[in-house]
């Protein structure tokens, strides 16, 4: 999986082996806007002319480009850390529910081997 990023904007990137073509998704927006190309040159500029457009017509329509967070997960965060793990989930093309499983599940086990460490070494 490859991101691509321009003026502050991201999308996720795939290969579509039935179509032959590159094609991408702006993530961390209110829209699903996708692009795609036959080069890697060429779905850059199909990721920028898709983020110029869009920032123009959310200008022309008074509407924010991206998301609003509540910083409401299960658990309270700050809505900068809830819109960077949804971002990031989303990336990786997985739910923001999954996201942080693992990232609970990542630190957990950190924290099991550390703890686990402290034991043997009072041993």
């Amino acid at each position: 999986m490859s991101v691509l990023a321009y003026k502050g904007y991201r999308a996720r990137v795939a290969f579509d082996a039935e179509a032959g073509l590159l094609v991408g998704r702006i993530a961390g927006i209110n829209d699903v806007v996708g692009f795609h190309g036959h080069s890697v040159a060429g779905l850059r500029a199909a990721f920028e002319r898709a983020v110029e457009t869009y920032v123009t017509a959310c200008r022309l329509y008074g509407k924010v480009p991206e998301k609003r967070y509540s910083g409401r997960v299960m658990f309270r965060v700050p809505p900068e850390l809830h819109a960077a793990v949804a971002l990031a989930a989303q990336l990786r093309g997985i739910s923001l529910n999954k996201w942080v499983e693992e990232a609970l599940r990542e630190t957990v086990t950190i924290e099991q081997r550390m703890q686990a460490q402290a034991r043997a070494g009072r041993s």
